[in-house]
């Protein structure tokens, strides 16, 4: 299939998934997952109207947005991208909003707090100190999510489950971090349903801190699923999915 068909059959079974559970398909924010992405499938994917993109290198985030808004800015001068016949759908006004899913190195906050809309891995409370102390002599606040490692495998990061409470308490008192959710990935299995019960302990998790009033009442984000399972995660609550190989294609050799 070309990318513009996996990409509508992707958004496909997203609406299948949360009609299913009984939830708009309009309330499930697709983040196609670039990691892997050749330059031109991702302006393709931008000319087809996709806005949350998302990238686990901070590295590659910066180049990524950098080409983005270069491409953008001559879509504005030229009238056009890469191709007119889809062209309709992409608005230049409306940039990419860019996701941190990754794991993210202290040492690398400062380089792209500029860049994202939301970052998905906060995983420890040095990582929240570090960005609030990049942020704190500006205005600016960035929304964050709490990545749990839900299953405890020693492979993953995140924050094991008892010590959520205390870590969303907090990051709730740093003043520039505002903290949407929840994120987490299940263990790796060729079958989806294996991911459920890790899908399923997440909820109910972020439906305790939800019901705290975390987040100044904005604790409204679960980020779950990704291309072997996010039907899976959709069913269990997910409003955020990052999807890659089933858009893009496998990575190329």
């Amino acid at each position: 299939m070309s990318l513009a068909e996996r990409y509508q059959t992707v958004r496909e079974r997203i609406a299948t998934a949360a009609s299913a559970a009984g939830r708009s398909p309009g309330d499930v924010i697709l983040v196609a997952v670039t990691k892997y992405a050749e330059p031109e499938d991702i302006r393709a994917l931008m000319e087809l109207g996709h806005v949350d993109f998302g990238e686990s290198r901070p590295q590659q985030l910066i180049q990524r947005a950098s080409m983005a808004a270069e491409w953008l800015e001559r879509v504005r001068v030229l009238g056009q991208g890469d191709d007119p016949h889809i062209t309709h759908a992409l608005d230049p006004d409306k940039p990419p909003r860019w996701h941190m899913i990754g794991h993210l190195q202290r040492n690398k906050a400062r380089k792209i707090v500029d860049l994202v809309r939301l970052i998905h891995s906060v995983d420890s409370l040095r990582l929240a100190e570090e960005l609030q102390s990049v942020l704190r002599k500006t205005d600016r606040r960035i929304d964050v999510l709490l990545q749990v490692n839900i299953s405890g495998e020693s492979t993953k990061q995140g924050c094991l489950p008892p010590a959520v409470p205390a870590m969303v308490e907090q990051i709730d008192s740093m003043y520039s971090l505002r903290l949407r959710g929840l994120m987490t990935m299940a263990p790796y299995s060729e079958n989806p349903e294996d991911a459920r019960p890790h899908f399923a302990r997440c909820r109910e998790l972020f439906e305790e801190i939800r019901a705290t009033g975390a987040g100044e009442g904005a604790f409204n984000l679960l980020s779950m699923g990704m291309s072997g399972d996010f039907e899976v995660a959709i069913e269990e609550g997910a409003n955020i999915v990052r999807v890659g190989s089933a858009i893009f294609g496998a990575p190329k050799a």
